[in-house]
């Protein structure tokens, strides 16, 4: 048997929308999930879960070998961005935030974090995504100032 690069990047992938611009029609936010799986699956990025929320989105994906957390982000992010300025039902330009957060995973939370994304809607109830952004940065111990 040949050795060849083999992998099991799972990372959860975080961004909002420009100066938190909401995407308030639910119907256009489960389109642009289903976009963005489908063009997840037409470049060879293993898409696990995701969800758009009004204001920001959630991905969990497994990263190949030749597939950097940025260069992804940009393509998954310019993709959509392009996909909702070009829909009828969107009467402004539309744009993502600067930035992004990304936390590993391991094997043995994938389930936790594939249940997280799919519960946004009752989560978001209850936590505004600023703070659950600021929760991310101390769960994984990301020091904001220094990045």
């Amino acid at each position: 048997m040949s050795i060849h690069s083999r992998t099991r990047l799972l990372t959860h992938i975080v961004w909002s929308t420009h100066k938190k611009t909401r995407l308030t029609p639910r119907n256009l936010r489960i389109e642009l999930n289903t976009y963005l799986r489908s063009y997840a699956t037409g470049h060879s990025m293993r898409l696990i879960n995701a969800f758009v929320n009004p204001d920001h989105i959630h991905i969990l994906i497994d990263l190949e070998p030749s597939q950097s957390v940025a260069s992804t982000v940009k393509l998954l992010k310019g993709a959509s961005s392009r996909w909702l300025n070009q829909h009828e039902s969107l009467n402004t330009k539309f744009s993502w935030g600067r930035g992004y957060g990304a936390f590993s995973v391991s094997e043995s939370h994938v389930h936790r974090v594939i249940q997280y994304i799919s519960n946004q809607e009752k989560h978001h109830r209850a936590r505004q995504f600023t703070e659950e952004f600021k929760e991310f940065m101390h769960k994984y111990k990301v020091d904001a100032a220094n990045r």
